[in-house]
């Protein structure tokens, strides 16, 4: 028990450089929220529904999480800061992080029966802020969903997601095999392969709109002074 504690506290340091010892960490709402739906979900398993809910109840009021006590969570599980949403049918493999005010959340279904509504996070995914990932789709083992992107369909092995709706992006095989990205998203370069050109062509494109504007001032300033010639 104490091992794992420990092993669970060095796998958080590890993608975390804030804390200063493991003590730090103990005082993660993450930390907490994980500790509290630990014992929540093994009610639920218990049938014990209210019970289970009444845990719930007090983790959301101490951590500002709200994890449903049905949700399946694996190890090493780091929940960064707080303001996060994780439903019912939720599953989490290991070694997942995610970061502040994300929603893993359901699709609505008409028929009335709950069955299977929320995101499937495979081994290594990395979430970041703000990111909404909606319905009951699978996000690929190392996977990484960017700040505030909006994921409604499967996400392959190793993609990088970012947008609305999020897209996509072909990440090179050596940035998305780093043992770890903060936020799922790459920022020492852009992230869209292209994105370089694009600018470059926009910027041509609006230097050759600013010479034709130039070029039809021009024209308008010289055209009274001809009509007075012509006169």
């Amino acid at each position: 028990m104490w091992n794992q504690l420990i092993s669970y506290l060095d796998s958080v340091r590890a993608r975390d450089p804030a804390p200063r010892s493991r003590w730090e960490i103990l005082l993660y709402p993450g930390v907490w929220a994980l500790f509290l739906h630990r014992i929540a979900h093994w009610l639920f398993n218990g049938h014990l529904y209210f019970l289970a809910r009444v845990v719930n109840h007090v983790s959301r009021w101490l951590t500002a999480i709200d994890i449903h006590p049905g949700a399946r969570i694996g190890k090493n599980f780091f929940l960064d800061h707080g303001f996060t949403v994780i439903g019912e049918t939720a599953e989490i493999g290991d070694n997942v992080t995610i970061y502040q005010c994300v929603t893993l959340g359901g699709s609505n279904p008409t028929n009335g029966r709950p069955g299977k509504r929320h995101p499937t996070l495979r081994d290594n995914v990395i979430i970041g802020s703000g990111a909404q990932i909606i319905g009951p789709i699978v996000v690929g083992e190392r996977a990484r969903v960017g700040a505030n992107a909006v994921v409604t369909d499967d996400v392959p092995e190793g993609a990088t997601m970012i947008g609305l709706k999020a897209r996509s992006t072909l990440v090179p095989a050596e940035t998305w095999l780093r043992e770890f990205i903060p936020y799922g998203t790459p920022c020492d370069e852009p992230c869209e392969p292209g994105s370089g050109e694009k600018v470059e062509a926009l910027q041509r494109e609006v230097e050759a709109l600013r010479a034709e504007l130039h070029a039809l001032r021009a024209e308008l300033v010289a055209a009274p002074k001809k009509c007075g010639t012509d006169q």
